[in-house]
């Protein structure tokens, strides 16, 4: 068996001998805790001969992470999708949780309906062996859906996505991450070997317009600080603290692998990917090898407000207090990062179907004008579940029907677009 491992997983030595004449090496010695793990194992493992590599050869336009978010203008995730996780390890899984697999005409409908950027979320946890190796045939059917996209000339994000561990408990190995002290060493050689070999697939062949996002909504699952980030709490600042690491882990993973990934936009959440917590003082977005803000993204997720966007039944009714709500958040986040000389996005918004569609364009309308006013380009979430049922409207968030490439709700994709064109 051929193991793959990457030079911030050699001796640390070996490092520091050439610190003077490579940033990026001095950026992991700053940042890296060690090249093992504490059972002195290598902490990259996975069988390269058994993994994807990309062979491509494409000129990587160097530009700003302002401006490439800025030109990504709008975008939809193709959610319940390749981040599902039935089915175990086989490539049934992509539909295990009712969406029809992902065909070429459904993304080139979404390009040709004036989006600009796709989100893939992607599980990765349930497709691996014991050595952490990512299937192959998994990989060359995530490749294939983000190249549909390229073709279409859209922006692809690619995650990692429902590989938070479900438990507060010591997690198995090559079970995904937990942000806790218990859990960091087993989280951090399982993010390490997926974004090793997320890095070997996508690669040369892939300009400007992949976009990596490490993590999503990483959080502390079944505890009562799970969705809510509370900053005077011990438990919380400990999760913080991990996770940071964890980004810092990942980005020097792609860092590592050269070539365009070297130059690659990589966007980081805070916990939840909420803004709250992306605005507390505590959240650290990770150091790239030439200190550089230029390539990094901060990922916000914001169903806000939540009575309106997410809560069911919550309030069906468009107001100034509606909108007031996440005006605020926008200048916040402007304010904190932005002007700092980070650039932000919206990986995922939205508001549930109450049968209010009029209500519920004009907060697409709002939502969309504030968030592109600051340069922040945002996602709809997309699960394919829209129509209310006996009055409730949880998880409602569908809009693009993939079976006919139309919109379940025309009006709001055209609130979207006439936004984003003006």
């Amino acid at each position: 068996m051929t193991l793959f491992s990457l030079f911030s997983c050699n001796k640390k030595t070996s490092l520091n001998t050439n610190m003077a004449a490579s940033p990026l090496a001095g950026a992991l010695v700053k940042n890296q805790t060690d090249t093992k793990s504490k059972d002195d194992q290598p902490l990259i493992s996975f069988d390269k001969s058994k993994a994807i590599k990309d062979e491509g050869n494409k000129t990587f336009n160097e530009v700003t992470a302002m401006k490439l978010v800025r030109d990504m203008k709008t975008g939809w995730n193709l959610g319940n999708t390749l981040e599902s996780t039935g089915g175990g390890n086989s490539l049934s899984a992509e539909t295990s949780w009712g969406m029809p697999k992902t065909t070429k005409a459904m993304i080139d409908g979404l390009a040709a309906s004036g989006l600009k950027t796709i989100r893939i979320p992607v599980s990765w946890s349930r497709h691996m062996d014991k050595n952490y190796t990512i299937d192959p045939l998994w990989m060359k059917r995530v490749k294939e859906v983000v190249d549909w996209a390229i073709e279409d000339d859209m922006y692809v994000v690619l995650n990692s996505h429902h590989d938070n561990y479900m438990r507060n408990a010591k997690m198995p190995a090559r079970s995904g991450f937990y942000p806790t002290n218990e859990n960091y060493e087993e989280s951090r050689r399982f993010v390490c070997n997926v974004w090793a070999q997320i890095a070997l697939a996508f690669n040369n062949g892939y300009d400007e317009h992949l976009v990596f996002e490490t993590l999503n909504e990483p959080r502390l699952c079944g505890t009562p600080e799970e969705w809510w980030y509370n900053p005077d709490s011990l438990i919380s600042q400990e999760a913080m603290a991990n996770l940071n690491r964890l980004n810092q882990a990942i980005l020097d993973t792609i860092r590592e692998s050269g070539g365009n990934n070297k130059k690659r936009m990589v966007a980081c959440p805070s916990l939840q990917a909420s803004p709250e917590s992306a605005l507390a003082y505590t959240f650290k977005m990770p150091t790239d090898y030439d200190f550089s803000t230029k390539r990094l993204i901060v990922s916000v997720h914001m169903y806000t407000p939540y009575k309106f966007a997410m809560e069911s039944p919550g309030i069906k009714e468009y107001s100034a207090e509606v909108e007031n709500e996440f005006t605020s958040l926008f200048k916040q986040l402007n304010d904190k990062f932005i002007l700092n000389g980070y650039a932000v996005y919206i990986g995922e918004y939205g508001a549930v179907n109450k049968d209010n569609l009029d209500d519920r364009v004009k907060w697409f309308h709002a939502f969309v004008k504030n968030s592109r006013s600051y340069g922040m380009p945002c996602f709809v979430w997309d699960n394919g579940q829209w129509q209310m049922k006996n009055g409730d409207a949880s998880e409602k968030y569908g809009y693009y029907n993939r079976n006919t490439q139309t919109w379940f709700f025309p009006e709001i994709i055209q609130a979207i677009n006439e936004e984003v064109n003006k």
